[in-house]
């Protein structure tokens, strides 16, 4: 994988019902946070209309290196704590 490609993260994250409000009251951090990173592009988070307590995820990063400094971030986080037993399905892609 070459280092000058864009990072492309899509998928979804299922919350339990019985940790969604603990969730939704730490999303607008996280994002926030991952929108100052350096590399990031684009950070989408939405809830689903046709699952209930799922969430959309798009991103981009500019390139690998950012987007494993935001993975090394996000997994010391506090998002990660309280979304440790979210189930989540991505497809992680690279363009140029």
């Amino acid at each position: 994988m070459l280092t000058n490609q864009r990072v492309y993260l899509n998928g979804h994250i299922d919350v339990p019902v019985d940790q969604w409000h603990a969730v939704v009251l730490a999303l607008p951090t996280h994002i926030e946070l991952t929108r100052e990173e350096p590399g990031c592009i684009s950070f989408k988070v939405t809830q689903s209309t046709s699952v209930e307590c799922r969430f959309l995820v798009a991103e981009i990063f500019e390139d690998q290196a950012a987007f494993e400094a935001h993975q090394e971030r996000t997994k010391a986080s506090e998002w990660a704590k309280i979304t440790a037993d979210c189930p989540r399905d991505f497809t992680i892609k690279t363009q140029d």
